[in-house]
């Protein structure tokens, strides 16, 4: 039998009901795994005696025949999340102590379907970067090597930590978040399989929020039934958050492997965007040929909003991230650090409290939020959002199933490479994920190939509101011609 780290959810699922290996020997395995990959950094925490104790409490349910869809499967969580008991910082100083006494909705679905916890998974600091260099823990690092180099290489961001451990084998599957690209964009860098559901598909309650109008929780995994098997326990209605959709969570399996023959596939022709390298153009066109030969039709589409998405985005994201990071003063949120008076403490404490670039982020968003530059920045970013979904309501309704887009503009770069003085050069690996975000759609991000120099690439297939169903039968069609891409060489073991 192979390594029990090596199963994936699907195949570790089956094990577990055949009584093969009981739920504590496969948290064990994951604990001993996590140990030797420390020079990952992927995991901010880790709690080896709860997830004994879940993992015993699996073993008993599986022997009363009370199994639930996830019972016994080993599980990182996002350092956004909430979790009860458990310290939650989102990354910054200044919630290095936060101990929640309650539990994020997304985790608790988890936990009631019998999921593990491992342990809580580095991230950008505020989930604001794309690269989890500004995580007040110090960055993640990818296990993906260049071929014939060890330079360490950015996991992508902000759920970077859930990507690095999904693709080391130190997780059986990880929940992340995604603001602008934060479950997509690390996926497609590491190998690894992300779903950013509907906007409302899953509950943001208990979730640290950036952007409350862009964020949504979603599942990185290895495979496509892998994200299915994990969404469906993650999404449902929460009544405690009243942008939470009331409406049934599909069986999501019995999409992996549907027929797409017949469906209609969009190719954005303004996604072909200036210096776009010619391996990721190739494979995008690799994509649309696969996605052919299973019978689907393919079409050139028209979105002619999208070049304004990306600045629209960090105007409205940043804004949001403005009002929603204000109650972290030193007096209801976050680490104190006394003044002489509490214009002083306030001062102290946000300046010790917040990295480089959540302050940054923060006077932006507050810039464009102030008297005189409200109408000129933030309502004009609304209006052209509005444009934005738009844009797609129109592609779908002319009979687009689905549109087939690259992940992101290039392969993982190395850290330090594109977190200089310039950070506008971050912000553009957002240029094809960040529209889903405005538009609150669906998109998965699926490895389809190997850049010359080694390191995976992810396409990314857009879908339908609430229509994650499409998104995973397509997903399958890619995965199936791609093949999978675990790393070549575990060299932190």
């Amino acid at each position: 039998m192979s390594k029990l780290t090596d199963l994936t959810i699907t195949a570790a699922r089956e094990g577990l009901a055949q009584g093969r290996f009981s739920a504590l020997e496969l948290t064990d395995a994951y604990l001993s795994a996590i140990e030797p990959a420390g020079d990952l950094n992927a995991y901010v925490l880790t709690t080896p005696e709860k997830a004994r104790a879940m993992a015993q409490a699996s073993d008993a349910r599986i022997a009363k025949g009370e199994a639930g869809p996830l019972e016994g499967i080993p599980l990182g969580i996002k350092d956004m999340f909430a979790t009860e008991g458990v310290r939650s910082t989102a990354c910054s100083n200044i919630l290095k102590n936060f101990v929640p006494t309650y539990e994020s909705t997304v985790t608790a679905h988890l936990w009631r379907d019998g999921a593990v916890l491992l342990g809580k998974l580095n991230q950008d600091e505020f989930a604001m970067g794309s690269s989890t260099e500004s995580s007040a823990f110090g960055p993640a690092v990818n296990p993906w090597r260049r071929n014939g180099s060890s330079q360490p290489l950015v996991p992508g961001g902000s759920s970077g930590g859930s990507a690095a451990a999904v693709a080391a084998h130190i997780c059986a599957g990880a929940a992340g978040t995604d603001t602008g690209g934060s479950i997509r964009q690390p996926a497609a860098f590491t190998g690894t399989v992300g779903i950013k559901p509907t906007y409302g598909r899953c509950s943001r309650w208990g979730i640290i929020a950036y952007a409350s109008s862009l964020d949504q929780a979603g599942p990185i995994a290895r495979s496509v039934n892998d994200a299915a098997i994990l969404l469906r326990s993650m999404a449902g209605h929460d009544p405690k958050d009243s942008t939470c959709a009331d409406r049934p969570v599909p069986h999501y399996e019995d999409a992996v492997g549907r027929s797409v023959k017949g469906m209609r596939i969009g190719i954005p022709k303004e996604y072909r965007v200036d210096g776009m390298s010619a391996e990721i153009a190739s494979l995008w066109e690799q994509g649309a040929q696969w996605l052919r030969e299973a019978g689907a039709e393919v079409v050139e589409i028209s979105l002619p909003h999208t070049k304004y998405a990306l600045p629209s985005y960090y105007i409205v994201a940043l804004a949001e991230a403005s009002s929603n990071l204000a109650r972290y003063d030193g007096v209801r949120y976050g680490e104190r650090v006394p003044g002489r008076d509490i214009v002083e403490m306030y001062e102290k404490t946000r300046a010790s409290g917040f990295g480089a670039e959540v302050r940054r982020r923060i006077m932006i968003g507050t810039y464009v939020l102030s008297a005189g530059y409200y109408d000129a920045y933030y309502l004009k970013a609304q209006k052209v959002r509005t444009l934005i979904k738009r844009d797609f309501e129109e592609a779908f309704a002319a009979g687009v199933d689905a549109v087939l887009a690259p992940a992101t503009p290039s392969a993982a770069f190395g850290i330090g490479e594109k977190s200089g003085a310039d950070p506008v050069e971050m912000y553009l690996q957002d240029v094809f994920t960040v529209t889903l975000n405005m538009a609150g759609l669906p998109g998965i991000a699926v490895p389809a190939g190997l850049s010359s120099e080694g390191l995976p690439l992810g396409l990314q297939l857009i879908g339908r509101p609430f229509d994650e169903e499409t998104l995973f039968s397509l997903g399958q069609v890619l995965e199936d011609s791609a093949g999978r891409f675990p790393c070549p060489d575990r060299w932190w073991e």
